[in-house]
């Protein structure tokens, strides 16, 4: 059996689509709840990742109840070339800018992150090789830019409301995240004296705009790889780059 013929398996066509939407929303909606809370407030550092896999699965399950089909939620590996180039333009082009901030004193402040003290090599690549991409990347694309635009009434088509609405939900799933945001060095010294919670409403804004901007990168790429490669471009890269300046500097 090919790759190919293994998605269509796992997601076939919308016979399902209408009268599940709801109840599909509800579920999806409930994993990515219990994920956020089960990762921030119970379970140990080592199994975010493993709980990334695991609700990232559910969700596919969810998708396929509901009938929908894969290339409605980005994940057509029949129409792989396209967003593999446009995933590897956005990859560069973070990379790119991440050079460029790193090479000018003025700008390396941007990176500057308390927790990167703790973080030896053998650390370091657990969280850019095995956390971000299982645990963030995967679960939140799959989730937030493939199957729930695709719930709303999306799928591989540009529409407003359904891309607003899965933007906003990415913004409030970075609620508890967003609390621990001052310890990035620029942004405790920009929202010095700011009560928290301002700046918690101002990073789950930021989410929600960066949502948008992710959607759009899968919609012009037409497959949900492009904006993985983006996001994980901008997290694992953006902890490295401050690891590496916090210990050559």
């Amino acid at each position: 059996m090919t790759s190919s013929t293994t998605v269509a398996a796992v997601l076939p066509p919308d016979s399902h689509a209408t009268n599940r939407r709801v109840p599909a929303m509800i579920a999806v909606l409930v994993l990515l709840t219990a994920a956020t809370v089960l990762v921030n407030l119970v379970l140990p550092g080592w199994a975010y990742p493993l709980c990334g896999l695991v609700v990232a699965a559910a969700t596919l399950g969810v998708a396929r109840w509901s009938g929908l089909r894969a290339r409605s939620i980005g994940l057509d590996l029949r129409r792989l070339r396209r967003p593999v180039v446009f995933g590897l333009v956005g990859l560069g082009a973070i990379g790119l800018v991440f050079g460029i901030a790193a090479a000018f004193p003025g700008l390396r402040g941007l990176f500057g992150d308390a927790r990167m003290d703790t973080l030896g090599v053998g650390t370091l690549a657990w969280v850019t090789l095995v956390r971000i991409p299982l645990g963030t990347v995967l679960l939140e694309e799959i989730a937030f830019r493939g199957v729930l635009p695709a719930l709303l009434g999306a799928g591989d088509r540009w529409r407003w409301r359904p891309v607003l609405v899965a933007a906003s939900l990415f913004g409030l799933w970075h609620a508890f995240p967003s609390l621990a945001i001052t310890q990035n060095a620029a942004i405790g010294t920009t929202f010095g004296g700011v009560p928290v919670l301002v700046v918690s409403v101002l990073t789950m804004l930021a989410a929600a705009v960066a949502g948008v901007v992710l959607h759009w990168w899968r919609h012009v790429a037409r497959g949900l790889l492009a904006p993985m490669l983006v996001h994980l471009a901008t997290n694992s890269g953006g902890v490295l780059v401050a690891w590496w300046l916090l210990t050559h500097d």
